[in-house]
């Protein structure tokens, strides 16, 4: 009997961190958190999408603007994320969605690559941008959607883009500079990550 006691004194808190580390927040924090990745003039209209009580990814708000939000992936609390992004980037979003939700995600570009040269897949001949902020649930302020350890990133997507034809670098820096990533592939993308003293 007390073994079976000690047992589960055991196992409790563990259950107790998996439900605090898997907590779906409501939906209006999520909207809060989510459309914090954005520009401020692009967040009242933007449509939201994130998750119901059992989990499952919906739209949270329908928007009219042409942006997307994507609130932090409750499953992965590490790094708090949220996403925004046009409309036009949406086939390339949702299409690395679906492949994750089939247990493909190690294939995922692989994939997408292979449909964007056969036509199946269409990302914007136009630079296109996507927002990116992040930071930890512990320091996430549920009323403003904001986070202490907040950081920011942009990423600008343009398709088999080479860096010296771009005038910049294809190697990452800690400086806050743009670079080319991915180069001269299907979603080659132009990463800029402000150093931490410039994110708010």
């Amino acid at each position: 009997m007390r073994k079976n006691i000690w047992g589960l004194l055991l196992v409790l808190p563990l259950c107790l961190l998996g439900q605090n580390k898997n907590t779906i927040l409501p939906a209006n924090v999520q909207i809060k958190v989510a459309t914090m990745a954005a520009p401020p003039e692009f967040r009242e209209e933007a449509t939201v999408m994130g998750y119901n009580a059992e989990g499952e990814f919906i739209t949270l708000r329908k928007g009219s603007n042409g942006f997307i939000c994507l609130a932090p992936n409750y499953k992965t609390p590490k790094y708090y994320a949220s996403y925004c992004y046009p409309e036009s980037l949406e086939p390339l979003m949702k299409r690395g969605r679906q492949l994750v939700a089939e247990g493909r995600a190690v294939e995922k570009n692989e994939v997408r690559a292979k449909e964007y040269e056969e036509g199946k897949l269409k990302i914007p001949e136009q630079p296109s941008i996507l927002y990116a902020y992040w930071g930890t649930l512990e320091n996430l302020d549920q009323e403003t959607g904001e986070m202490n350890d907040g950081r920011r990133r942009y990423v600008i997507y343009v398709p088999k883009a080479m860096a010296k034809d771009l005038g910049m670098s294809n190697k990452p820096n800690n400086l806050g500079m743009p670079w080319l990533m991915e180069e001269g592939t299907y979603k080659a993308h132009i990463m800029i990550t402000p150093p931490l003293d410039h994110n708010h």
